[in-house]
């Protein structure tokens, strides 16, 4: 059985060790990671961005399930990229498993970068906007994709000090995956 490995693992310096890392975990459960840094692009290609894209998802396409790496990269949020990879093995109704390394509800990693206070029975950021506080840690859609198409977001008790490189969640994702497609 196949893993699609999302997340933006692919953007640390030491992105290659952590995708084998990755790939032999899932390769100890009996399942085969696929990372996207396998694909083999030309990066000073004009069209190196759309090869990349396509490659994924032509990758996503052979997986039998995506483990995504949701622990908040640039900002308070998950990797849009890791997101929308999500989406779309969901959409795929594809075995969909997700970690997230900062054990922390939306609402309040959005407070270590403005100011987010409530009004009118709502929290609003600093620019007045709603900000979704359904004590959940992150997006709903991504928490519920997870519950409904796979198993629901692996969180660590505490934040662990090496979020990039604490691959606890991430093994127990593995396991999920496992003991889910193995099985069948």
């Amino acid at each position: 059985m196949k893993i699609y490995l999302a997340g933006p693992d692919v953007f640390l310096p030491d992105a290659v060790e952590i995708g084998r890392r990755k790939a032999a975990i899932c390769t100890a459960h009996g399942l085969t990671g696929l990372y996207p840094l396998d694909n083999a692009i030309d990066l000073t290609a004009s069209d190196a961005s759309r090869r990349i894209f396509c490659s994924n998802e032509a990758m996503m396409d052979e997986a039998d399930a995506i483990i995504a790496n949701l622990t908040p990269f640039r900002g308070a949020g998950a990797d849009p990229g890791t997101v929308y990879e999500l989406g779309y093995m969901a959409g795929r109704r594809k075995f969909c498993l997700a970690y997230c390394n900062d054990p922390a509800t939306y609402a309040d990693r959005l407070s270590r970068f403005m100011a987010v206070t409530p009004e009118d029975g709502r929290l609003v950021d600093a620019q007045g906007l709603t900000v979704e506080d359904f004590g959940l840690v992150d997006n709903l859609m991504m928490i519920h994709a997870l519950e409904l198409h796979g198993c629901p977001l692996a969180t660590p008790a505490q934040m662990p000090v090496d979020v990039w490189h604490d691959l606890a969640a991430f093994e127990a994702c593995v396991r999920m995956a496992a003991a889910r497609l193995i099985a069948t």
